[in-house]
């Protein structure tokens, strides 16, 4: 596309000039990526910059020093046309596209395959997802086909993948590449364990939406809620957890930015010892 910079260095310094203040020097000394001790793919759930453009989301990320995103479809929209694209644009920002969600999988095989086609151009390590009932025999054939896995989505309260054992028993029969995408926001909102989560769906976690709650209800900065984020952040390590670990910040989307770099403070000082 005509006009776009085509370097991180061009990237970053666009970013630069749109950032607040208070976080030039920050995004200065981090945009090479995580620090050595990270053992995470440390990323954003894009939804998080759901305000902006794709290409603003992606300034602003590599202005906060991360390296990966879960896109939602806002920012790249699901056609396998147009994925090799966005996903050089993505590049050329220092973005790696790790994942992609959440998707909606039903019984349509072709729609499915479709989805499949684009996380494929777009080179994604996996989708996190909202599958009907009547979706997994789909699935199965299409995570066994293409080797891209699919996490469940906890939704929270209310919805039919709002606990742990309701995951569980949707994915106990079905090829191991179907597992859960923790989201630890929703567990908690659904007074739900997301430390146990990690533990019940070790080897099957496919996609992490780092959030915090506090009281079962309101969104907030992470450390400020009820996450266990240092037990969570340990259990992960211990199981060599390699997807994207996707930070995901619900509130104040026009101007999330200084929330964001809290998350990332609170992030780093729950880190486990290496």
């Amino acid at each position: 596309m005509s006009g776009l910079p085509t370097t991180r260095r061009q990237w970053l310094q666009g970013a630069l000039a749109v950032a607040p203040s208070g976080w030039l020097i920050h995004a200065a000394s981090s945009a090479a990526g995580p620090r050595p001790e990270d053992p995470f793919r440390l990323g954003l759930q894009s939804y998080s910059l759901r305000a902006f453009s794709f290409r603003e989301a992606l300034a602003k990320t590599a202005a906060l020093g991360l390296s990966y995103w879960e896109s939602f479809s806002a920012h790249i929209p699901p056609d396998p046309a147009r994925a090799a694209e966005h996903r050089r644009i993505a590049q050329d920002a220092g973005i790696t596209v790790n994942g992609f969600g959440v998707v909606a999988f039903t019984a349509d095989h072709d729609a499915n395959r479709r989805l499949f086609d684009f996380g494929k151009a777009l080179g994604i390590a996996y989708f996190s997802a909202d599958p009907s009932r009547d979706a997994f025999d789909s699935l199965d054939k299409l995570v066994e086909e293409y080797d891209i896995p699919v996490g469940i989505h906890n939704h929270g309260p209310g919805h039919q993948y709002a606990s742990i054992a309701s995951i569980r028993d949707a994915i106990r029969d079905h090829d191991r590449r179907i597992g859960c995408c923790i989201d630890t926001g929703h567990f908690l909102r659904a007074q739900e364990d997301p430390v146990e989560a990690a533990k019940t769906f070790e080897g099957r976690i496919y996609g992490v939406h780092l959030k915090d709650v506090k009281d079962g209800k309101v969104f907030v900065v992470l450390g400020q809620g009820d996450l266990d984020t240092r037990s969570l952040l340990a259990e992960l390590a211990r199981q060599k957890y390699g997807f994207c670990l996707a930070l995901e910040y619900e509130e104040n989307p026009e101007d999330p930015m200084a929330d964001l770099e809290a998350c990332l403070t609170a992030y780093r000082q729950a880190l486990p010892a290496q």
